[in-house]
């Protein structure tokens, strides 16, 4: 149990850090575990060593709790992201954000695992889970046009289409490897085919 003692000796700042950071994990795991509708705001709370209203007082709804997990996580992988890109454009860049992503599912983090699930069951609800997925995903859109607008490209499709259907494909792989964990062969061979589909794009005069 977290010693609530050593939170309240902190700065409102970093108790806030703190309790976020051990909710974010607890609700990472219980999705993961149980699915998100039997994950509960008491067992968040509980799970996190604080009392059973502490999430329902933080997040006020398990919508208000799923939004903080795709943010926090999403920012995540973003930065990730920037790492393996950084410096890069074009073909280079868009190669490296798929091995990255390749190496994230091969090691199949629960944070990533819950972060799909997330966004996989947005689909079809409007809801503010719904709205944090689209502005991820159009920050995702934008990424990969920056990438292909500050390249040589000239394949045949516009930055903005060959974008789209990069992001369609890699949550295509999301969902295949949600789905298929322990395959990782063919998890790696998806991700290595659309290289190789990306490098054709490339190619074309």
């Amino acid at each position: 149990m977290f010693h609530m003692q050593q939170l309240l000796r902190k700065t409102q700042a970093e108790r806030t850090d703190i309790s976020d950071s051990r909710m974010l994990e607890s609700a990472i795991e219980l999705i993961v575990v149980k699915g998100t509708d039997k994950t509960t705001l008491k067992e968040v709370g509980e799970l996190a060593g604080f009392s059973r209203s502490m999430a329902g007082y933080r997040f006020g709804s398990k919508n208000g709790l799923f939004e903080f997990i795709l943010h926090s996580v999403g920012e995540e992988w973003l930065s990730s992201l920037k790492i393996a890109t950084k410096k890069k454009n074009g073909l280079e860049a868009i190669t490296s954000a798929l091995k990255e992503h390749c190496n994230i599912c091969l090691n199949a983090p629960k944070r990533i695992q819950a972060f799909y699930i997330l966004w996989f069951e947005s689909i079809g609800v409007q809801s503010p889970i719904k709205d944090a997925v689209t502005s991820i995903q159009n920050r995702r859109r934008r990424d990969v046009i920056s990438w292909i607008d500050q390249s040589d490209y000239q394949g045949n499709l516009s930055a903005a289409e060959l974008a789209e259907q990069f992001n369609a494909s890699v949550l295509g792989i999301a969902y295949y490897w949600l789905a298929n964990p322990q395959d990782k062969n063919s998890i790696k061979n998806l991700h290595n085919n659309l290289i190789i589909t990306m490098q054709k794009h490339f190619a074309k005069a």
